[in-house]
């Protein structure tokens, strides 16, 4: 099986979606942030705060590297991941399949304001709208699109996530 990775805007579930994912498609789940924040020995914010956002991509960067050589995968990568182009050409070259997790603002922004802990990037509700429009444009080049309203369990998006990457060109 293809790697697929999950993109989108901090609060989209990508992590918790990735997880019955997994298990969905009998494949190995791994969370990119828990990674590094494994490898740094520490949160991710605390990442940002001690060693700087730059450290933290440049990482992140890294271990995307690492995993796109490996087959069988789905991947929670962070919010930000996919706005690097560099990032976005790995996950291609390697035959990964992005699917975006598609949530309307409103949802994300309730999501966020409900559990902002241990994200770095989240200053404000006005804050994140802007990164979120700046990042859109970007999650929006991923093979694979889900529209979601927000209503979904995990468990029913997964399969979503399934049956629309088995129906896409690059499908599994």
């Amino acid at each position: 099986m293809v790697n697929i990775y999950l993109v989108g805007f901090m609060g989209a579930g990508k992590t918790s979606v990735g997880r019955h994912l997994a298990r969905y498609l009998d494949a190995r789940f791994l969370d990119l942030d828990d990674r590094l924040s494994s490898a740094f020995g520490c949160s991710i914010s605390e990442v940002f705060r001690h060693h700087g956002e730059a450290a933290f991509r440049d990482a992140e960067s890294r271990a995307l590297e690492e995993l796109c050589g490996v087959e069988g995968l789905v991947v929670a990568t962070g919010g930000g991941a996919y706005s690097n182009e560099s990032n976005r050409q790995l996950i291609a070259e390697s035959g990964g399949i992005p699917v975006f997790l598609d949530l309307p603002w409103d949802v994300l922004a309730r999501r966020l304001a409900a559990d902002s802990d241990d994200r770095p990037v989240y200053e404000s509700v006005e804050q994140a709208r802007r990164l979120f429009e700046e990042r859109l444009p970007d999650y929006r080049r991923a093979a694979v699109s889900v529209a979601l309203s927000g209503d979904e369990t995990p468990e029913a998006v997964a399969e979503i996530v399934a049956d629309a990457v088995r129906g896409a060109p690059c499908g599994i």
